[in-house]
């Protein structure tokens, strides 16, 4: 684990645990299958950080990429495959959206990790990361869904759309300073707390879970407009 006060590990962790629970609670099936694929996935990758695996940082591609890439696999299958669409269309939308209050605890990690110096300071709310935004303004839009006259469907495509952009923006420039051959940023202080646990499970867990949030949400939102 990383030489940074406990109460830093735990508060990530309890932030991992949270945002699992609240995807469970948008789906209304399979909930013991999820539960245990992710119980799975998030151990194994406790146990690759805890051998030091990705702290090997000369391969290529990239090590950290497997933290990632998986997920990001079953997320295209999700939206392939006939019964993933089903799958997806099923999710609760407002809890889907109050999903990503989890990303206000997960900038305050970032920027405590920052001043211990395991993160750039362009990766949290100081820095060139605004993603806390989407967090803040969450719960906002998860009460105007469920007003009796809810919010306007171009608005939450709005919402979603501007949000997963502020999303994306932190995963570049996370991949970008993470030490590897591929970096590009943050030399002086590069990205190395993604390598040790808990911290894999932002790019492996938290990241997929408000990825699969948005483009669910979203792809839910079309087929409104269209019907």
């Amino acid at each position: 684990m990383l030489p940074v006060p406990l109460y830093i590990n735990l508060l990530f962790i309890l932030t991992t645990l949270a945002t699992v629970l609240l995807f469970l609670m948008a789906t209304s099936s399979s909930r013991v299958i999820i539960l245990a694929v992710i119980a799975v996935w998030a151990g194994l990758q406790a146990v690759l950080a805890w051998q030091g695996f990705y702290t090997i940082t000369n391969a290529t591609p990239p090590r950290f990429m497997l933290l990632a890439a998986p997920p990001l696999f079953l997320i295209i299958r999700l939206f392939v495959s006939r019964s993933g669409r089903r799958f997806l269309d099923q999710l609760d939308r407002p809890a889907l959206t109050l999903l990503h209050v989890v990303r206000i605890p997960v900038e305050i990690v970032l920027l405590l990790l920052s001043i211990h110096k395991m993160i750039p300071v362009l990766m949290t709310f100081e820095g060139r990361n605004l993603d806390i935004l989407a967090g803040i303004t969450a719960p906002l839009i998860w009460w105007l869904m469920r007003r009796t006259k809810p919010v306007s469907t171009n608005r939450l495509l709005l919402w979603n759309i501007v949000s997963l952009g502020l999303l994306l923006n932190i995963v570049i420039h996370a991949i970008l300073s993470a030490p590897s051959p591929i970096q590009q940023l943050a030399f002086d202080q590069p990205n190395i707390a993604i390598l040790y646990f808990p911290y894999v499970w932002l790019p492996s867990v938290i990241v997929p879970l408000v990825l699969l949030s948005h483009l669910a949400t979203i792809r839910q939102l079309i087929l409104h407009k269209k019907s």
